[in-house]
């Protein structure tokens, strides 16, 4: 009785590998991050040079100029790109922050649906899959390791 006590405290040869970069959820997260992030950085710079591109709105709440906009989107997808990269390379912080930026990115690129309705829209929905794929990446690694 006591080796069999001993064994049940002692770790499992053989315990199953886990790291969350290597999950699918996360892989699929940072790849859809590179992805949106790249998107957003041709968004601003879109918005930037060029005024022709996007439809003028009269009297929208969140009426700013284009290139203000712009830079809103390059900075976000600076910051997400960043952010899938160090997602691949494992780092735990750049899940919260990729959570965080990503969110951002949905919400700006919600207030820019009445400039370019179907990228804006597109880019809402990846940064709404990179928040769920982060998120349920976080969630398994923490159910695996209270269950071994």
């Amino acid at each position: 009785m006591a080796s069999d006590a001993a064994q049940s405290r002692t770790p499992r040869a053989n315990p199953r590998p886990w790291h969350a970069p290597t999950s699918g959820t996360t892989l699929f997260a940072a790849a859809l991050m590179l992805f949106g992030g790249m998107m957003a950085i041709f968004e601003g710079i879109a918005a930037i040079a060029t005024n022709d591109l996007f439809i003028a709105t009269r009297h929208y709440l969140f009426e700013f100029s284009l290139a203000g906009w712009g830079w809103v989107h390059l900075i976000l997808g600076v910051a997400i790109v960043i952010a899938g990269c160090a997602v691949l390379g494992g780092a735990l912080w750049a899940r919260f922050f990729g959570v965080s930026v990503a969110g951002l990115g949905a919400i700006a690129n919600f207030l820019w649906v009445p400039y370019y309705p179907l990228w804006a829209l597109t880019l809402v929905a990846v940064n709404t899959f990179v928040v769920w794929a982060l998120c349920t990446g976080m969630h398994r690694e923490a159910a695996d390791g209270q269950g071994a």
